[in-house]
């Protein structure tokens, strides 16, 4: 149970925090960083859902699932399994996790439009706020991914699986509040040659 009686402790006044398992990183830390756009991806998707129009009840939903998914798979990457007996059982993303996004993107994505080029970020307000959400995710997704490079840095499957999906929701999703992809702004080749 988390338990916030005190906002500000001090502890990282030195440019530190601490692991779930009791390390102290400094706060640039590869593994650091990507938990903190994990939250800054979490953090947008509030954003998207200020976007959301009272009729997307549905997407809205599926996003307020997501928020919480995102602090699991912060406190994932926060306890890296490091072999060693924890006190507790950390929590970790699963498989269930990854398959409901991948359900969700197949429900919307089978009211969608065709797509016949690509797409631009824009489109109704929700829409635009999407794409910038999904690269804020892609961005954490590359920075787990580069974290999971490492020989030393263990990052479960699952988290990497889940954001890679994440981003792909959301692109589907963007289509979706366009007017189920009949609003989306598509990319013309050379249109300004």
């Amino acid at each position: 149970m988390v338990k916030l009686n005190k906002i500000y402790t001090r502890s990282g006044d030195k440019g530190t925090t601490v692991l779930g398992t009791g390390e102290r990183l400094p706060k640039y830390d590869l593994r650091v960083r990507s938990y903190g756009a994990v939250d800054e991806t979490n953090s947008s998707i509030g954003v998207v859902r200020q976007h959301l129009a009272e009729e997307d009840s549905k997407l809205d939903e599926i996003f307020s699932r997501i928020q919480n998914d995102l602090f699991d798979l912060g406190a994932d990457l926060c306890t890296p399994d490091r072999g060693e007996k924890p006190e507790y059982e950390p929590l970790r993303v699963t498989q269930a996790q990854v398959d409901w996004l991948e359900d969700s993107i197949d429900n919307m994505n089978a009211e969608l439009q065709p797509l016949k080029s690509f797409v631009l970020p824009g489109g109704c307000q929700a829409a635009a706020a999407l794409h910038v959400s999904r690269t804020i995710c892609r961005r954490a997704e590359c920075l787990i991914v580069e974290l999971a490079a490492r020989d030393d840095e263990p990052v479960s499957d699952m988290v990497i699986k889940y954001m890679n999906r994440l981003s792909d929701l959301m692109f589907v999703a963007a289509r979706y509040v366009n007017d189920k992809g009949r609003a989306d702004v598509l990319w013309v080749p050379g249109q300004n040659r």
